[in-house]
């Protein structure tokens, strides 16, 4: 998928068409289709749990800790879940990586009615405040010129109808963010972000109780950036392997919300 995304996908027809439902196009490539189901079929199974009909909010609110975690992780600052409770509680012990994790996961709340209206609105805040600590201020929520057009192809894949499951767009919406160079620091927090986002706003996992941030980081950060780089080429094999990398992560992050629901059981 390099370049812009005027002439995305790359798996368009063989006469350069680009199909009227490009995000719903990458839903067929091989494999794509049973990973989304064991996806779905994993969050389903996680928001079966009794312990979410009296503390949804409780293992929301740790899914998010979690996922900041594991976000931070992703990007390079693995901070051990215990020092970055003491660090939330104004403890010593974390940079201005994990500190933007933690500010991002805060916020995605507020952030899905945005979302849904105004997407790269929210990508820009997402910025903000995943690189408060990063990049100098005028910096901030600004994408690269460089990058102006393919964010904007992106903006207007997400305000468009499509057949896609919310795990294809979620897919679609981390890599693209990650790899397409719109912002110097912090691009991958935000894409692990907006990617959360798009689950909840598409209702794969409307009450944010799945941690797939920690899916990605199970199965290994050399194969999380090997994945990505495969989606970055544009291969039409190597965009369908990135989707199901995405839904295995999605898979093993309702695991990790299955063990926040039976912690919270056991009161520990």
């Amino acid at each position: 998928m390099a370049g812009d995304l005027s002439s995305w996908p790359v798996t368009a027809a063989p006469d350069d068409r680009r199909p009227t439902d490009a995000l719903g196009h990458l839903a067929g490539l091989p494999g794509v289709a049973d990973a989304v189901e064991r996806a779905r079929t994993a969050v389903d199974g996680l928001r079966g749990h009794r312990v979410l009909r009296r503390s949804s909010e409780r293992v929301s609110s740790e899914s998010a800790l979690r996922g900041a975690r594991a976000s931070a992780a992703l990007a390079g600052s693995d901070l051990p879940l215990d020092a970055l409770r003491r660090s939330v509680g104004g403890g010593d012990g974390s940079d201005g990586v994990v500190r933007g994790a933690l500010r991002v996961a805060a916020e995605i709340g507020l952030l899905q009615g945005t979302w849904s209206r105004a997407p790269l609105q929210a990508v820009a805040r997402l910025h903000t405040l995943a690189a408060a600590d990063l990049v100098p201020d005028d910096e901030l929520g600004r994408p690269a010129p460089a990058a102006a057009k393919r964010l904007s192809g992106l903006g207007d894949l997400l305000t468009v109808p499509t057949s896609a499951p919310a795990l294809v767009v979620a897919a679609v919406v981390h890599a693209e963010l990650a790899t397409m160079g719109a912002f110097a620091a912090g691009a991958g927090v935000v894409g692990r972000a907006a990617a959360r986002l798009a689950l909840i706003g598409r209702g794969l996992d409307p009450t944010a109780v799945s941690v797939p941030e920690v899916g990605h980081v199970e199965l290994g950060r050399d194969v999380y950036e090997a994945a990505l780089a495969g989606y970055r080429d544009g291969d039409p094999a190597d965009v369908a392997r990135w989707v199901v990398h995405c839904a295995d992560a999605v898979v093993l992050g309702a695991r990790e919300g299955v063990a926040i629901c039976e912690s919270l059981q056991r009161g520990t």
